[in-house]
């Protein structure tokens, strides 16, 4: 008899039901397929890096817990990010740093066109110059799939606050990312 290979193909829905049996091993390949997009939410929301990798954990171990619970309604990897999401907001109040201002950091980071051969349009960048409320709202609707009600009653604020966190946080992320007129720069060099 050989050794069992952990399951790699399938989808997320039947891993996820042969977790709930207690299949280590099918759990370990979601996290092998997730890990990463919710680390990446979690750096998005305003977790430093090892702050991102102990909380993705913390979140998966849960996960893990209450794998049952996942009916597969909706994509795996949405179901987790609310559960680091949440996480993450309990530890953010927790440590009392959950603070909404409508000011931007102080030393936003310069802009990034993407049109200059080696610029790169980057979205963690162009997020660090938003308000900690816009970044959080926006992260959360949009990264984390949450409601604006869902955030509204997880950062206890008013839904119309978090509506216009969002808009105002994607009308500076549109600004921000958008490519520079080409054709104009091109006149000038012509």
């Amino acid at each position: 008899m050989g050794i069992e290979r952990p399951p790699t193909t399938g989808h997320d829905v039947e891993l996820a039901a042969l977790a709930a049996t207690g299949d280590r091993r099918a759990y370990g390949e979601l996290v092998r397929r997730h890990g990463s997009s919710v680390r990446g939410l979690l750096r998005r929301l305003g977790a430093d890096s090892a702050s991102a990798d102990d909380i993705a954990q913390d979140a998966f171990l849960v996960g893990f817990e209450q794998i049952a619970d996942y009916r597969g309604e909706g994509a795996f990897g949405g179901w987790i990010k609310k559960t680091a999401a949440r996480l993450y907001l309990r530890k953010v109040k927790r440590d009392s740093r959950l603070i909404f201002s409508d000011a931007a950091p102080e030393e936003p980071p310069p802009a990034v066109s993407g049109d200059a051969p080696g610029d790169r349009l980057d979205l963690d960048e162009a997020l660090k110059a938003l308000s900690h409320g816009e970044r959080l709202c926006v992260s959360l609707c949009y990264g984390a799939d949450w409601s604006h009600a869902e955030a509204a009653e997880a950062l206890n604020i008013p839904i119309g606050t978090v509506k216009s966190h969002v808009k105002r946080g994607l009308d500076k992320l549109r600004a921000r990312l958008a490519p520079t007129d080409v054709s104009a720069r091109r006149e000038g060099h012509g």
